[in-house]
């Protein structure tokens, strides 16, 4: 499985968590329809799950004029991917890929506007980091 397969998986996923309180392995297991996993994708899940915490506070410090609560699920999520390969992926995957797999990510699956918004949130966390 290709690492942007693995992404979209892994936020078909987290967007299943974040709605409907499912568990991750489910999650995975829903958004694979019968085909086989990817260690990347369970690392993208389980890591976001574990670290929710630790990730909500980062994307929340770099807000402006915006709530956790008040994000699309998609954008919220996406986010929370991107920071957790921003934060415990830093010796695997170069942060400008992080990035720039966030936003084509985000034009698929956000508004017309998430791909810019990503962009920013995701470039004060990166600098800060």
């Amino acid at each position: 499985m290709k690492r942007r397969t693995a992404r979209e998986k892994a936020l078909q996923a987290l967007f299943q968590i974040d709605v409907s309180n499912t568990e991750p392995s489910v999650a995975i297991e829903h958004v694979l329809e019968g085909k086989t996993g990817d260690d990347y994708l369970t690392n993208l899940v389980s890591g976001v799950v574990e670290h929710k915490t630790e990730i909500d506070q980062l994307i929340k410090e770099n807000l402006e004029k915006w709530t956790m609560d008040r994000l699309a699920t998609v954008d919220r999520n996406l986010l929370r991917i991107a920071v957790y390969e921003l934060k415990y992926c830093f010796d695997e995957v170069p942060e400008n890929v992080v990035l720039d797999e966030a936003i084509e990510i985000a034009k698929i699956y956000g508004d017309d506007q998430s791909s810019r918004f990503i962009n920013g949130v995701l470039s004060k966390v990166k600098e800060k980091k």
